[in-house]
């Protein structure tokens, strides 16, 4: 599926988006309910599911909020949407 197909499935159905693409950073300045980016140099299934969770446990609200998880830093900006 296409990213831009992705992305208006995600919105439509009022998801927070969960992904290994650093392309949906292009969104973060959108209305939109989350984006997750998981980015790591040597990932595996183990390691981005402890990152999703670990991002999850810290962020209460993902509302406007674009988060990019690499190995052992955590980035967050929020949108003024």
């Amino acid at each position: 599926m296409k990213d831009e197909r992705l992305w208006e499935r995600v919105q439509s159905e009022v998801r927070l988006s969960i992904t290994t693409d650093k392309g949906f950073t292009q969104y973060q300045d959108e209305a939109h309910f989350g984006i997750l980016i998981v980015t790591l140099k040597h990932p595996n299934s183990h390691i981005i599911y402890a990152r999703v969770f670990h991002a999850l446990d810290k962020c209460d609200s993902w509302q406007n909020r674009l988060v990019v998880m690499r190995d052992t830093v955590q980035s967050v900006w929020t949108s003024n949407q």
